[in-house]
């Protein structure tokens, strides 16, 4: 017989003891309980002021910071959908610059269209 199929035999024959002994014997493992730590309150950021800039510029300035849930809304009122960002400048922003919030806060964005103003 090889050494390879020796071991082979070897290893197969300590998984049933391994698998059906009662617990406490050789060749059973025992569940540790390990405690739980509560984790510290997520970091707050501060929210940047992108008072009038473009809108995708003001996405990037979020995004910069570590702010991810934006919000877009048109200024005008008319619900469009803001969908070449750079045609569209900032006009407000809820909430407002230099507030610190938690980094999954929705940030709204309101802009109009450079057309509009």
């Amino acid at each position: 017989m090889s050494r390879r199929m020796v071991t082979a035999l070897a290893v197969l024959a300590l998984v049933p003891v391994a698998c059906g002994a009662p617990p406490g014997e050789p060749g059973t493992t025992t569940a540790v309980k390990t405690s739980t730590s509560t984790s510290a309150p997520a970091k707050l950021i501060k929210v940047p002021d992108v008072s009038g800039m473009n809108h995708q510029d003001a996405q990037n300035a979020m995004q910069r910071a570590g702010l991810y849930n934006l919000r877009e809304v048109d200024g005008t009122g008319q619900g469009r959908a803001l969908v070449i960002d750079r045609n569209w400048v900032q006009t407000g922003q809820d909430p407002a610059p230099g507030t610190e919030v938690a980094p999954d806060a929705v940030i709204t964005l309101t802009a109009v269209k450079y057309d509009d103003r």
